[in-house]
């Protein structure tokens, strides 16, 4: 499935039925007088956060929704029939934008929310709501409310407890692939990941949801690289888990590179806690390691976890201190998976 978080959309809901002008013209019955029904009410088009979507990719092939008008009043006092409503279903996480992709309509953040989108016309007034006592033959009626129309944007943000940030071949993917099931591509050459990767990390009995995002460069806010956008997926993460190549002739410029991005993204992101690691540190002496720390930690002015994701040295102690940061609301019970003893009579 093809991932995709950028989404543009043409609704419009349904236009009100007229009312009907309209008389009895019964035998026998000599003042009739007016029996004109209402029209029906246009459908609305509704958004909705469902489970098992996590891209946007149904609306590439359809972007256009229009709810059906509802049908005018007809005589012997009928209404006419309400339109159908349309419900856009979208992922959880999925922003809802105005046209000019700034204005927040809505932020779709849990299973089953729903927002109106467009509101459908109301249906006119047939002569019958016309009638009085100075006025018993009335031969007017009104027409329906017309639909709205809009263009809108939806921005899936993905939904994730930890945020892997740093620059193309810094380890984030090897690191997902060795702390979860998640297989992302790997390969040595820049830019391997093109789209944001999921995975869920256990331990100590809990788990935790990891976002890998493509690599940051220097310019990415001025559309260098693959840009920024995909810093939308790690901005409502708990944490931030910067990972820094240790085998790296300029580690502190590398990591001043990501802050700096950090920083013209705007928003909190720059604010959120961060884990600073270095990682590849299997590739380095003790020597080389405790120098490529030092100059790291001047850099930062934090402290510096060591780790390397392919040998699976300290990755435990990194998935701890990240467990620290998130909150206990956001962590689920890990699922234990040891086999059952077999049964026994």
């Amino acid at each position: 499935m093809k991932f995709l978080d950028l989404a543009k959309v043409h609704i419009r809901s349904g236009a009100g039925g007229g009312g009907c002008i309209s008389f009895r013209r019964e035998k026998f019955i000599e003042y009739g007088g007016p029996d004109g029904g209402d029209g029906g009410n246009g459908g609305s088009v509704w958004a909705e956060a469902v489970d098992g979507l996590n891209t946007l990719i149904d609306f590439r092939y359809q972007q256009h929704f229009f709810s059906k008008n509802g049908q005018p009043g007809m005589g012997q006092q009928r209404t006419g029939k309400t339109g159908d409503d349309i419900v856009l279903r979208v992922p959880v996480g999925t922003e809802i934008l105005d046209e000019d992709q700034e204005t927040v309509i809505a932020d779709l953040t849990e299973i089953g929310q729903r927002v109106l989108l467009a509101k459908g016309g109301n249906g006119g007034w047939g002569n019958l709501h016309f009638k009085s006592a100075t006025n018993q033959a009335p031969r007017r009626a009104n027409p329906g409310q017309p639909g709205v129309e809009r263009t809108l944007w939806l921005r899936l943000k993905l939904i994730a407890d930890v945020g892997l940030l740093g620059l193309p071949n810094a380890g984030k993917s090897t690191f997902l692939a060795a702390t979860s099931n998640a297989r992302p591509k790997i390969a040595d050459y820049p830019f391997t990941t093109l789209h944001p990767n999921l995975g869920v990390v256990g331990i100590d009995e809990v788990e935790f949801v990891v976002a890998d995002i493509p690599g940051l460069i220097g310019g990415a806010h001025e559309g260098r690289g693959l840009g920024d956008l995909f810093l939308g997926h790690v901005e409502r993460c708990a944490v931030l888990l910067h990972l820094v190549d240790g085998t790296s002739q300029s580690i502190a410029e590398d990591y001043q590179t990501i802050i700096h991005e950090l920083e013209a993204y705007g928003g909190h992101l720059a604010d959120k806690p961060r884990v600073t690691v270095l990682n590849k540190i299997d590739a380095l002496d003790d020597e080389e390691r405790a120098a490529a720390r030092a100059e790291l930690e001047e850099a930062c002015g934090c402290e510096v976890l060591e780790m390397s994701g392919v040998a699976r040295q300290g990755v435990t102690e990194v998935l701890r201190r990240l467990r620290l940061e998130i909150d206990d609301d956001r962590l689920r019970t890990r699922i234990s998976e040891d086999e059952p003893e077999p049964w026994q009579p």
